[in-house]
């Protein structure tokens, strides 16, 4: 299969007239598609394999190209086949933010321009111009199911049952209406420092290279902005994450503040019960264990934001069946 599969990225290449160029491994990740750089005399490009049907690049271009007119900077599209799953694309580097940050880049001065590129995008009255899947209640709870899908099952070395699964549903059916006090608006959905790239070339917001945006939706403003500042996958200082969410705020004066608030915290307990999931399941279906490190911070946060009686239902549900004490990185399976 990949010997077939590799003989299609061949003729790919040649058509797009890259077929001489050096190709380096460039990144897998949490999905089915992976990367690698090309290098041709002084040309770059990035070569994006996202096999069907596992895959499906359409979204990725539209989206693109919708960011690049309302003046963001998502990459250029080179070269496409989207029936092959094949995308030739502008090679924008490899200063993500979180690889400036290891090495000891201003984290102000970073998260400030990803929390402006994200204030800009919300502020267009064109956000929402593509016909994009609703980031709806049903979807939002169909992701939270993720937990109880994979992470209790790996603790508990069973199943849920059908009245823990009804009951945990239930309590998120409680809350989750609050998720759209936020305004409407285009959702990039995985929208924190390993998909942000610095682009010191350009100015403004369009010095934010944008790497992963396919499964955008139309929904509330507040999720990608909680997606950067409770990360999944870093530790961002409290009083740093308070900054950047004022900082953001002052720039949408039209929003109702404590609508707004609502919004974000029950979208930040969502994301981390999402994520727990997800990040278990990548250990012990796809044989990716290396994302299990990840859940004590995961569960740091989600307990942090369930401190907010608002999120009452759904601590309460969690107290009852996953006590601080089942509260664990489960064993790689």
């Amino acid at each position: 299969m990949r010997e077939s599969r590799e003989a299609l990225i061949r003729g790919f290449l040649r058509s797009a007239g890259w077929d001489d160029a050096e190709r380096r491994m460039l990144a897998q990740d949490a999905s089915f598609r992976r990367y690698e750089r090309l290098v041709d005399g002084d040309r770059r490009a990035v070569l994006m394999d996202a096999p069907p049907p596992l895959e499906d690049v359409r979204p990725f271009i539209a989206v693109g190209r919708h960011l690049r007119r309302l003046g963001l900077s998502a990459p250029e599209i080179l070269a496409e086949d989207a029936e092959k799953g094949l995308l030739l694309l502008e090679d924008l580097g490899d200063d993500t933010f979180t690889r400036l940050l290891a090495a000891g880049a201003d984290e102000h001065e970073l998260y400030a321009l990803g929390v402006d590129t994200l204030a800009t995008l919300h502020r267009s009255p064109e956000a929402v111009a593509l016909d994009l899947p609703p980031y709806d209640e049903e979807r939002l709870l169909a992701e939270a199911r993720l937990l109880v899908d994979w992470y209790l099952p790996a603790i508990l070395q069973r199943p849920a049952t059908a009245d823990e699964a009804e009951s945990y549903a239930a309590a998120w059916r409680e809350v989750l209406p609050e998720a759209r006090g936020a305004p409407c608006t285009l959702v990039l959905r995985d929208y924190h420092v390993d998909n942000l790239v610095r682009l010191p070339a350009r100015s403004g917001v369009a010095a934010c290279g944008l790497l992963d945006f396919q499964d955008a939706v139309r929904g509330p403003a507040s999720y990608d902005l909680v997606s950067l500042l409770e990360d999944a996958r870093r530790d961002v200082p409290l009083h740093l994450a308070t900054r950047m969410l004022e900082r953001y705020l002052a720039q949408l004066p039209f929003v109702d503040r404590e609508t707004f608030m609502r919004s974000y915290r029950v979208l930040g307990a969502q994301r981390h019960a999402k994520v727990i999931g997800i990040f278990t399941r990548l250990a012990h279906r796809d044989r990716k264990p290396a994302y299990l490190r990840h859940l004590p911070r995961l569960w740091r946060l989600l307990e942090r934001s369930l401190v907010d009686p608002l999120l009452g239902p759904v601590r309460s549900w969690l107290d009852r069946n996953l006590p601080p004490d089942r509260r664990r990185v489960p064993e790689p399976d």
